[in-house]
């Protein structure tokens, strides 16, 4: 009898046990690099976190940070269970604590950086030689570090080549930047760069693109590497079952700038690493 109340002791404890190690999965914690405006990244969130929650069957809460710097700590120290990362900052990431990617966008398999300026003289990196020039976060792998690794790779060191560096924080702000004068040209991410055209923000007829990188593996979603595999799980496959063919689906995707999200694996920002190490910017 003593050893029968003994294992049900046992037995309450462990799932007492199991439950607290759940709690923290009660609420999934979300999270995007700032890479644009607050407001326009809880925008653009919310379709998605509402069909997320409805798949996983938990809520799920947006957590606004202010910098890049910053989802990238909370994520590593388990104060964010996802989040949406450039191909640096998941880099970044990975060197503080496990992570898993889970999906990417089909067109950040070959992602690319727009080079933008409203000096019709320029045409080429050539033509900005002691010219004002922004980058976006100094953290970002599209606004920042694969725009300066395609430089160097041509023999420009900026900031030598640039009368002036600077870093607007974002590639929304970088466009604006441009566009009102306060630099001559800057980069900002092919896919921004584009929806502010659609949205007739920007008017081409003053800015335009005068030169392209070449393509690179960049955004994804990842989460934290100990959250409970079954949540990983189920997280993954709602990206995946987005499906453009679906009215309701195809507003979440067209949000997200996405055709379709795809798998993703941390092999896919071994270049990213590897150009990070080239430019200075890891050790």
């Amino acid at each position: 009898m003593l050893k029968r109340s003994l294992a049900l002791v046992a037995g309450l404890t462990l799932c007492l046990t199991n439950l607290a190690t759940h709690a923290a999965d009660a609420v999934l914690r979300v999270s995007a690099i700032p890479d644009e405006a607050p407001t326009e990244l809880l925008r653009k969130f919310k379709p998605l976190g509402e069909y997320l929650e409805q798949r996983i069957g938990i809520p799920v809460t947006f957590v606004p940070v202010s910098d890049y710097a910053g989802v990238v700590e909370a994520l590593a120290s388990d104060r964010l269970d996802m989040a949406w990362l450039g191909g640096f900052t998941f880099v970044q990431a990975q060197r503080k604590a496990p992570m898993t990617p889970l999906v990417q966008r089909e067109e950040d398999q070959k992602f690319t950086s727009k080079f933008i300026t409203a000096n019709a003289n320029v045409n080429s990196l050539q033509d900005l030689k002691g010219k004002t020039f922004t980058f976006g976060s100094v953290s970002s792998t599209s606004g920042s570090l694969m725009p300066r690794y395609f430089m160097q790779q041509e023999g420009i060191v900026p900031e030598q080549f640039f009368s002036r560096v600077a870093y607007s924080g974002a590639h929304d702000a970088t466009a604006a930047w441009v566009q009102a004068g306060k630099v001559e040209a800057g980069v900002l991410n092919a896919s921004v760069w584009q929806k502010l055209v659609d949205a007739g923000k920007i008017d081409t007829s003053k800015i335009k693109v005068f030169a392209t990188t070449p393509p690179y593996y960049d955004y994804n979603w990842t989460v934290r590497g100990n959250l409970d595999p079954e949540l990983k799980g189920a997280l993954k496959a709602a990206f995946l079952e987005l499906d453009p063919a679906n009215p309701e689906h195809k507003a979440i995707l067209d949000l997200q700038a996405a055709s379709r999200f795809v798998e993703t694996s941390p092999e896919n920002y071994t270049g990213i690493e590897a150009s990070a190490r080239s430019a200075g910017l890891l050790k």
